[in-house]
């Protein structure tokens, strides 16, 4: 790419980054209006400040020509004074400025922060199973705290270096107009060198965003309480710590290669630039010496050159920073443009106060799309009001799919599910959700109260005794009841004072919260697969009573559990290959009788 590509390219990439600074009105407008205001007043100041520093030495100097010090002093002891007062405005502004970049900055960063939650909670499901989704969030989360805050940084000092420039660069037209010309000059190969290695540097960011992602990984399993008794029982924390060390040091030597060789050519931009710089005030000298200006301009216009030398320098920086911050705010716009594919439609049927004809499958396939596998083929089922089902199959054969589908994580790929003979995306998918009550096999643990994790189940029941009501259903209530603090006894050992749990307990927990949802359907992915015989004889005893008037759908590995279920689908890699009640089955003497006579063998 040539100098005047680079340039063009830049200056027209520079200006993109309005939306962010729409952003960073939207996180405050006061805290932004008091930035602006201190940006002109840092602006303005130190003109002021030369200046009367150039008067006050004039001042001496004819003084000491005159030889009457007390007539001159009177007259400088106002300047003096201003000066003093414009150092302490320059200073409180300074204090100002801090205050106001460290606040408004937090709000930005919350405020992007919020922004990037959000983004993320809408996201379909089928982002969280796709690789470059997590690329793009993890660009995004890198990015989006820090870029607004600091593109409203450069933009601030950018007005504020462009008022002193025009100020400085006003008095050094009065002096020569040759000397801007030689600034701009002397400037524009430090903009040239950063413009094109933030490209270099953005492009081997995105291409290393796994890598990094890989050694955030590596450093999880090393501190995450998940992996820590297996970390230690293997032996294997030492195996992670030298595979997170080799990926680092992959990332520290590309890194550091790029940052050599801009390093090396920022330098011989900035050692040409003061080559000019010094020109600049070889000539400032010889005319002081001859008498063509006083030595309160010497000290004016060189300070002039200074700070109009550091101006332009800014100036010309923050552009070529904001076309720097534009790559990169590329990665957040990337996560916010996200589009979702499960979409409610413009005018959403109600959904039945009480279901009539239930949920219907009809010739349902679906494929993941990181996959060309298809996860279901052709598959029809029918739920009822008040039916229980239950979905069997050995790991990987789609019944966990089928209630993905059912709760609109995911819609098919072919055919459809109605409710009541209306198409499930005719329905606001929170309205749908709301009516279906769910505890899947990795369902979540939250390091919250136990009335807390219960009352999650819906968020707008705050009524204790309703909690209660679905711990003692779930038979978390005993084991709640055991805890120090009971109910406010908060789970998990996040946080001090926290109480762990059994995987059993965890589990009873869950089910409290399917249980606490007024939902007309309930579904049970391996709802006691980690409980004891006796307590899963406990649950199933009165699962009618825990159900109430719910239709309820079984995915259970224990066939003594599936058994009391009205009608059962058997599938096999996507497929339903048997359907019946439990008698039915065992005598079609098929893959289900032979599961459950292999079960059953285990007991006698």
């Amino acid at each position: 790419m040539s100098i005047g590509q680079i340039w063009r390219q830049g200056f027209q990439k520079s200006w993109r980054f309005i939306p962010a600074l729409r952003l960073v009105w939207q996180s405050s407008p006061p805290w932004t209006l008091a930035r602006l205001g201190l940006v002109v007043v840092a602006g303005v100041l130190p003109l002021c400040s030369i200046y009367i520093t150039k008067l006050i030495i004039d001042e001496v100097t004819d003084s000491l020509t005159l030889a009457q010090p007390d007539i001159a002093f009177p007259k400088i002891v106002p300047l003096l004074v201003i000066a003093a007062v414009v150092t302490i405005v320059i200073t409180l502004s300074a204090s100002l400025s801090e205050l106001v970049t460290i606040a408004h900055a937090q709000r930005v960063t919350d405020y992007m922060q919020g922004i990037i939650h959000t983004k993320s909670i809408e996201a379909d499901l089928e982002y969280y199973e796709n690789a470059r989704y997590y690329d793009a969030m993890q660009r995004a989360q890198q990015e989006a705290p820090y870029r607004p805050p600091k593109i409203l940084n450069r933009v601030a000092q950018v007005g504020e270096d462009s008022i002193s420039l025009v100020a400085m660069v006003g008095l050094l037209l009065a002096l020569h107009w040759g000397i801007v010309g030689l600034l701009m000059v002397a400037s524009i190969p430090a903009v040239l060198v950063r413009m094109k290695f933030a490209g270099v540097m953005y492009r081997w960011e995105r291409l290393r965003t796994q890598l990094e992602r890989q050694a955030m990984y590596l450093g999880w399993l090393q501190t995450c309480d998940l992996f820590a008794k297996e970390v230690r029982l293997f032996n294997l924390g030492v195996y992670f710590r030298d595979r997170y060390g080799a990926v680092r040091e992959q990332i520290y030597h590309e890194k550091l290669k790029i940052v050599s060789r801009r390093s090396l050519a920022y330098f011989l931009a900035q050692a040409s630039a003061g080559i000019f710089v010094f020109a600049i005030f070889a000539f400032i000298v010889h005319q002081t010496i001859y008498g063509f200006l006083k030595l309160g301009d010497l000290v004016l216009y060189y300070q002039a050159l200074q700070r109009g030398q550091d101006n332009l320098r800014g100036l010309l920086n923050n552009l070529s920073g904001l076309y720097e911050d534009n790559l990169f705010l590329a990665n957040l716009y990337e996560f916010l443009d996200l589009k979702s594919n499960i979409v409610d439609p413009e005018r959403p049927h109600p959904i039945p106060e009480l279901f009539q004809e239930g949920i219907v499958f009809n010739q349902v396939s679906f494929q993941y799309g990181t996959t060309s596998r298809q996860a279901l083929q052709n598959i029809s089922l029918k739920l009822s009001p008040g039916q229980v089902i239950a979905l069997v199959g050995e790991n990987g054969s789609g019944k966990t799919t089928i209630v993905k589908l059912l709760c609109r994580l995911y819609d098919p790929t072919a055919g459809n599910i109605t409710l009541d003979g209306i198409d499930l995306r005719d329905f606001k998918t929170a309205d749908l959700r709301h009516q279906i009550s769910v505890i899947f096999q990795d369902y979540a643990k939250y390091h919250f109260t136990a009335r807390e994790n219960i009352g999650l189940g819906d968020i707008k029941q705050s009524d204790s005794q309703q909690i209660v009501a679905a711990a003692k259903l779930s038979g978390a209530d005993q084991v709640i009841n055991s805890l120090p603090q009971g109910y406010d006894t908060v789970l998990g050992k996040m946080f001090d004072q926290g109480e762990e749990l059994s995987i059993g307990q965890w589990q009873k927990i869950a089910l409290a919260r399917a249980f606490l949802r007024s939902s007309q359907i309930i579904v049970l992915d391996e709802p006691t697969s980690a409980m004891d015989p006796k307590a899963e004889y406990e649950v199933f005893q009165q699962f009618r009573e825990l159900i109430q008037d719910q239709s309820a759908i079984l995915i259970s590995h224990r066939l003594s559990t599936v058994k009391m279920a009205d009608y059962i689908y058997v599938l096999s890699q996507g497929q339903i290959i048997e359907e019946g009640t439990h008698e039915q089955l065992i005598h079609l003497q098929g893959l289900y009788a032979s599961m459950f006579e292999t079960q059953a063998q285990n007991y006698r």
